[in-house]
């Protein structure tokens, strides 16, 4: 039996499974509000004492949104410490890993099939090649997958924090607007739940008056802005024509840094895009600039139009990677 964790600063879901052939169907599925527990100790004893499972855990897998280092993690926006070492100990359960939550998306990445992708770009993919995961949700994660001959191997990055390069007079202008707020500008200050609103704040500013007074009301009263203005572009009225220049320059930048990530790491098999924010707005990423700008590399554009581009719709990536990964470390 193993316990299954997608573990994050806002909600932790847990799910309990009983072999690899079953992870479409766990035995057990709960979602927790992360900030009501004390620890991940605290929340998973809640969770196993309503659990009614009459076999015990042999072992647990959880995707973590932070570093794992040293088999340790810290969860951001939480006051949580985990240790793999007293996690077992203080749980009763022989075998636990933990590993960052992009890690546990790419685990899940070479099982997704058809029914959970929307392609942007057929391309021509490439048996075995190296595959690339970027995933915009509240902090912007990347990853890639290798082929070590008989099944992919998953790699964490750090990629979503390296500087942001500006491709056109706007983006040098956004640039320079963030550095009056940011000692370092990242691709995660724009390219995430936390940057759509940067940009949106930048485009407001270059054009005063722009922004509709009760749609200023409703961002000044949201805890967190960037529903706001995905619903606001989602809907393409004139309520908030910002919204939607917001998104599409959010979707040029993702674009321009996916292709970045597909060229460091050849990912001649294939770039998926995962993340909370991207099944949200299929019609914007389908439009075209997404595309324009993952090509648009100078004279070795070519090679971007052959590599395959989809985004992952399945929401539940997290919590199957980390299953996935838990029976390859039970074998």
């Amino acid at each position: 039996m193993l316990l299954a964790g997608d573990i994050g600063g806002t909600k932790t879901r847990l799910a309990i499974f009983s072999s690899r052939d079953e992870l479409r169907e766990p035995v057990l599925d709960m979602t927790f509000p992360s900030a009501q527990y004390a620890s991940l100790e605290d929340l998973v004893r809640a969770f196993l004492a309503g659990a009614n499972v009459d076999r015990t855990i042999d072992r647990a897998s959880f995707g973590v949104a932070g570093p794992v280092l040293n088999h340790q993690a810290r969860i951001t926006n939480l006051p949580w410490t985990m240790d793999e070492q007293q996690l077992e100990k203080s749980l009763n359960i022989p075998s636990v890993h933990l590993l960052n939550d992009l890690d546990a998306m790419a685990h899940a990445v070479p099982f997704l099939d058809a029914s959970e992708l929307h392609t942007l770009n057929a391309g021509q993919p490439k048996s075995g090649e190296t595959l690339a995961l970027i995933a915009p949700g509240t902090g912007l994660g990347e990853a890639f997958l290798t082929w070590d001959g008989d099944h992919y191997q998953a790699h964490p990055s750090e990629g979503g924090h390296v500087e942001f390069g500006p491709t056109n007079n706007v983006e040098i202008e956004l640039l320079l607007f963030l550095l009056k707020r940011y000692p370092h500008v990242s691709y995660e200050h724009l390219c995430s739940g936390i940057g759509l609103p940067n940009i949106y704040e930048y485009l407001r500013d270059r054009s005063p008056g722009k922004e509709p007074a009760e749609f200023s009301k409703q961002l000044a009263a949201a805890s967190n802005p960037t529903p706001l203005i995905v619903d606001g572009a989602i809907m393409q009225g004139d309520d908030c024509p910002l919204c939607g220049d917001a998104l599409n320059l959010f979707v040029s930048i993702l674009g321009a840094e996916a292709g970045n990530l597909a060229l460091k790491v050849m990912a001649t098999g294939g770039v998926y895009i995962g993340g909370g924010i991207p099944p949200r707005i299929l019609p914007q990423l389908a439009s075209g600039s997404f595309m324009r700008a993952f090509r648009s590399k100078g004279r070795i554009s070519a090679i971007l139009t052959d590599i395959p581009v989809h985004v992952i719709t399945n929401t539940s990536l997290a919590l199957l990677g980390a299953a996935y990964h838990g029976f390859e470390e039970g074998h």
